[in-house]
């Protein structure tokens, strides 16, 4: 063990030096106060009118119970606790069950749909969850049980958490009848934006979009099986797009949601094929792109610039579009590349070298000077906490933005925040930006 104090190096590195894809080496990690990222069970709530329930040690229910009281959503959300005695006699199958049917029976009404999250605990010692799930199933025949996962063990072998409950979210559909033009977009946690590109392409060809953030009813989530074409926009969320076609016979597009203007014309090509129409370039705001990065730029001139991961799945092709419009990007959160932004990666290589790169986990960076005498511009939560800058756009997963448009937008909340500053030690502690909080 070392100890961690003030004189701990903080392990910055020049990006033309930083190794691909993990340029920081993984040890003792630190969590950042900036909470507008979504944890599973933001997400499993995206599911209308179901009931979650996590069956965990005491200590891991502290963060997802505060989760829930946070979105003001304790009536869907109920704990089934695991204790010592329990491990010891081997009775986690029995709790499970009995635990589950005891919370069921004592709600007022019977939910329509389930999710069950299993803990870390239960794959150690090989529970059968499957008898699990089977006798729940003839217990309660009126309710939709889904199996999901709170193991933060695996998040760094095989599927993470955060796939994992991407993909499960949509295990609830049930086969229907399909209809030629209706299409979903799955996996996000914000609804796609009315004037972006992908929806303006998908209305114009006439078909229906369905996405589950729009979806009030379980009956209404129930349509989306209805679909014959699924999109996925996010890389954690492709996993589930693939598992879906596959299951109810639907085509899957990935459509990535990133910054290059090639990559965005063949994305809108690839998904106006399949929508029976045109890729039209006068349909898209591909030039009012180009003048929204050039009228940001005149606003924030020379002003440092920091990028976290959490703004957006596509931290480097964002530093790149600015940069590439001569914006001042300075700061780079970031704990590892996606093998998706490789090309981003060689390009800032050879264009911005000096870039700097910082890890959000490293245990070094609880002691990261955060005072800084001159104005930066945060873009993401960590940006704006490890920068202690007041002047922050407040976004996570990329929001709602897609293509050209999507730009826009961003250009035009970089203005906003760059003249407004927020109250960063409030806005960044509430979890799961875009949910309901009572704090």
């Amino acid at each position: 063990m070392k100890r961690v104090g003030e004189n701990h190096n903080i392990p910055a590195v020049a990006i033309r030096e930083a190794a691909f894809p993990s340029p920081f080496i993984s040890g003792l990690e630190y969590s950042a106060p900036a909470r507008g990222g979504w944890t599973i069970v933001h997400v499993g709530m995206l599911v209308p009118e179901a009931h979650e329930i996590f069956v965990c040690a005491a200590g891991c229910l502290r963060g997802v119970v505060l989760s829930a009281a946070e979105m003001n959503l304790t009536d869907r959300f109920s704990t089934v606790s695991i204790e010592e005695h329990n491990v010891l006699e081997g009775d986690m199958e029995e709790l499970l069950i009995e635990g589950v049917t005891d919370i069921l029976n004592r709600l007022p009404k019977i939910p329509k749909a389930v999710l069950v999250f299993s803990s870390c605990i239960h794959h150690f010692m090989g529970c059968d969850l499957e008898l699990c799930y089977k006798t729940l199933g003839e217990r309660f025949t009126d309710v939709d049980f889904v199996d999901c996962y709170m193991i933060p063990t695996m998040r760094k072998s095989g599927l993470t958490p955060d796939q994992i409950m991407r993909r499960q979210m949509y295990a609830l559909l049930k086969p229907r009848g399909k209809s030629e033009k209706h299409c979903a977009i799955i996996g996000n946690c914000f609804s796609m934006d009315e004037s972006s590109d992908i929806v303006r392409l998908i209305e114009g060809a006439g078909w229906t979009l369905h996405q589950i953030t729009e979806c009030r009813t379980y009956e209404e989530y129930q349509t989306m099986s209805q679909c014959s074409l699924c999109i996925t926009t996010q890389s954690v969320a492709k996993v589930g797009g693939e598992a879906l076609a596959e299951r109810l016979g639907m085509k899957h597009l990935y459509l990535p949601s990133g910054f290059d203007a090639d990559e965005i014309r063949t994305n809108l090509s690839v998904l106006a094929e399949n929508l029976g129409t045109a890729y039209n370039t006068n349909a898209v705001p591909e030039k009012e792109a180009e003048e929204a990065m050039a009228d940001a730029k005149k606003v924030i001139g020379n002003t440092p610039i920091a990028i976290d991961y959490t703004v957006t799945p596509r931290p480097l092709g964002l530093a790149r579009l600015l940069i590439s419009n001569g914006f001042n990007v300075t700061d780079l959160f970031v704990d590892s590349f996606s093998g998706e932004e490789k090309d981003d990666y060689l390009w800032l290589q050879e264009n911005a070298g000096d870039l700097k790169v910082l890890p959000t986990v490293d245990a070094s960076m609880r002691r990261y000077p955060r005072e800084r005498q001159e104005k930066v511009l945060a873009l993401g939560q960590k940006a704006a906490y490890f920068t202690e800058s007041p002047y922050f756009v407040n976004l996570v997963e990329g929001g709602g933005l897609y293509g050209f448009d999507g730009i826009c937008r961003l250009a035009k909340m970089m203005k906003e925040a760059f003249a407004e500053p927020k109250d960063t030690e409030r806005l960044i502690q509430m979890k799961g930006l875009g949910c309901e909080s009572c704090i």
